[in-house]
């Protein structure tokens, strides 16, 4: 669960966010949710799995990450793209100079 309804300050405050009516939902229609994949919000554990992780319940002993590889520009293409920026920054500094 990830909302329960209401705010997380002082206030608790009812909010849009409620994950309990789909909790509730999931729990009353069991049969379906065998097959979720463990990428997914919920998901079923077999109690042998849970009996070789010394009934370790922590979600992230269980549940699949897929990480999304970042690919960033190459290092050269970075600098030299700096260097124009600065270029462009003097130019400017140097026109304000002019004006003063």
């Amino acid at each position: 669960m990830e909302a329960d309804g209401y705010s997380l300050d002082d206030k608790r405050s009812k909010i849009e966010e409620n994950d309990i009516p789909d909790i509730i939902e999931r729990f009353n229609n069991l049969e379906g949710e065998k097959d979720r994949k463990r990428t997914k919000k919920s998901f079923f554990v077999p109690k042998a799995e849970i009996a070789e992780n010394h009934y370790d319940l922590s979600i992230n002993r269980y549940k699949e990450i897929k990480y999304e590889e970042i690919e960033y520009e190459k290092p050269e293409v970075i600098l030299d793209e700096i260097k124009d920026l600065e270029e462009e920054i003097d130019k400017a500094l140097e026109k304000l100079e002019r004006m003063i």
